[in-house]
């Protein structure tokens, strides 16, 4: 056993929520709102939007910084 501190978890969030709209014969539309963190133990999800859509479908992917 050790007495050494286990590492701290990250505050960053492990997941980017998103508005899809699709469109026909086109690529659909993505935009971001928000954030969301796993639970400690887990089972969930705690998410931050800042924008409620009100068509298209809210999804969930591991966030992933963006390179040049």
């Amino acid at each position: 056993m050790s007495n050494a501190p286990s590492p701290k978890p990250s505050n960053a969030p492990s997941h980017a929520a998103y508005h899809v709209r699709d469109r026909e014969g086109a690529k659909s539309i993505w935009t971001r709102l928000g954030s969301a963190w796993a639970h400690a133990d887990g089972q969930g999800f705690s998410i931050q939007v800042d924008a409620v859509p009100l068509d298209g479908r809210l999804t969930l992917r591991v966030f992933t910084e963006k390179k040049d």
